[in-house]
């Protein structure tokens, strides 16, 4: 039986500081992004072609404003990660709501489900292409699929509220 569930926004926040800091033309050591990517935001979504060294190229070309290539996966993520340090209004209104979220009202909607699992993990990750990922456990969102209401500080991925969102998401992750 689900007992908690653990909303995770390291990985978001770290980078964050990051895009502050790049768009500042501040230092960030190698070592920062080697951090990033040991995250379990990144780690989970590693594949034969996205890995850390993936990660600490993408950001270390785009901390020394330099050209980036790579394969798809290594190029979208650059992308995604120049297109948050454009306009910090935009990104500041996809991770404001994240801040305030409160599951506990989920945790209900998992009662008497017969699982192996106590904790679930909801990891908002900068992730490159998929929408989210399921690995044992642990559900990660990509955080670029959020989209921010203009009109209130409300946040959705496609066309469903974020809580509806994680509830379907995690009902899928119970195998429900």
């Amino acid at each position: 039986m689900v007992k908690r569930i653990k909303l995770n926004l390291e990985a978001i926040e770290a980078i964050y500081y990051f895009w502050v800091a790049a768009s500042d033309k501040e230092n960030v050591s190698e070592q920062f992004f080697h951090d990033i990517g040991n995250m379990d935001a990144m780690t989970n979504m590693y594949d034969d072609e996205f890995n850390q060294e993936s990660v600490r190229r993408a950001l270390s070309a785009i901390k020394n404003r330099e050209p980036f290539s790579g394969n798809k996966k290594e190029l979208k993520f650059w992308n995604l990660n120049m297109w948050a340090m454009e306009d910090f209004g935009i990104t500041e209104m996809m991770i404001q709501p994240l801040k305030k979220l409160n599951l506990d009202d989920l945790l209900e909607n998992f009662a008497g489900i017969d699982t192996s699992y106590e904790d679930v993990e909801i990891i908002f990750s900068p992730m490159h292409m998929e929408e989210y990922i399921i690995k044992g456990n642990k559900l990660l969102v990509n955080f670029f699929r959020i989209k921010a209401d203009f009109n209130d500080e409300s946040i959705s991925i496609g066309d469903k509220e974020i809580k509806l969102y994680l509830q379907e998401k995690v009902q899928e992750l119970l195998g429900q």
